[in-house]
């Protein structure tokens, strides 16, 4: 409760308040509150922490430094991928770095590091040309070409800053899980979802959607726990009524 207490204080006070404020006509003052970096991350993977060890799936870490070390592990901080203690937890005590590590690790980080300068940042542009232009003034054909672009834009710059964690966490001996695998060859939108984010829908899906009762249940209860994990998945991307 304290970790998504301090969460939803960062994260969410101002949306709460604004919220208020349009529905009520007040004026209550913002707290524009500086949003600590890579905090989502942070809050749900203390979170996975705390619910397991409660579970008994894994041991309580007696290291402050090593529970620190996994909490504010720099590579994915910012922007996953969302790593478990139980990914982690031997390699904690026992890393060793090897020469295929080094190679891997590299290897890992130039791609990544390729698909957002090389590709995201250069369909950023086609993107925004769109919007520059406005939305009523452009041809269907470049309406399109920009919604392909934004569509191919938002996937290389999100995979690759998962794939240049994952290989900034091998060069240092540790084995991230991977976050997305070819989401755009799926062939239904459950299969896409279960491709992209990986370990954001695996989050959900053990830590909210099988403790509500999963599928096994009634229908209604079935669109009840969706329901909650797509409004959750959607405010923890951002505070605002979009992502809702």
């Amino acid at each position: 409760a304290g970790e998504l207490a301090v969460l939803g204080y960062f994260k969410y006070a101002d949306f709460f308040l604004a919220t208020v404020n349009t529905a009520l006509k007040t004026e209550l003052p913002l707290l524009s509150i500086a949003l600590p970096i890579g905090i989502s991350f942070y809050t749900f993977q203390t979170l996975s922490y705390t619910v397991d060890v409660y579970r008994g799936t894994v041991a309580p870490q007696r290291s402050f430094l090593r529970l620190a070390t996994y909490i504010a592990m720099f590579p994915q901080l910012i922007a996953g991928p969302i790593v478990r203690y139980r990914d982690v937890e031997r390699t904690l005590t026992e890393r060793h770095t090897t020469a295929e590590d080094l190679g891997q690790g590299l290897t890992r980080f130039v791609l990544g590091l390729s698909k957002k300068v090389l590709l995201a940042n250069q369909l950023s542009g086609l993107w925004q040309k769109v919007g520059t232009i406005g939305y009523e003034s452009i041809s269907t054909p470049f309406d399109w070409l920009g919604l392909i672009a934004f569509t191919f834009q938002i996937y290389f710059d999100f995979y690759g800053y998962s794939l240049m964690a994952v290989g900034l966490g091998r060069l240092l001996g540790f084995h991230l899980p991977e976050n997305f695998h070819y989401p755009y060859m799926a062939c239904s939108m459950t299969e896409f979802w279960r491709r992209w984010h990986m370990t954001l829908g695996s989050w959900f899906r053990d830590y909210v959607y099988i403790p509500l009762g999963g599928s096994r249940c009634s229908r209604w209860k079935l669109l009840r726990n969706l329901l909650v994990v797509w409004l959750l998945t959607g405010i923890w991307h951002g505070a605002g009524w979009n992502f809702l």
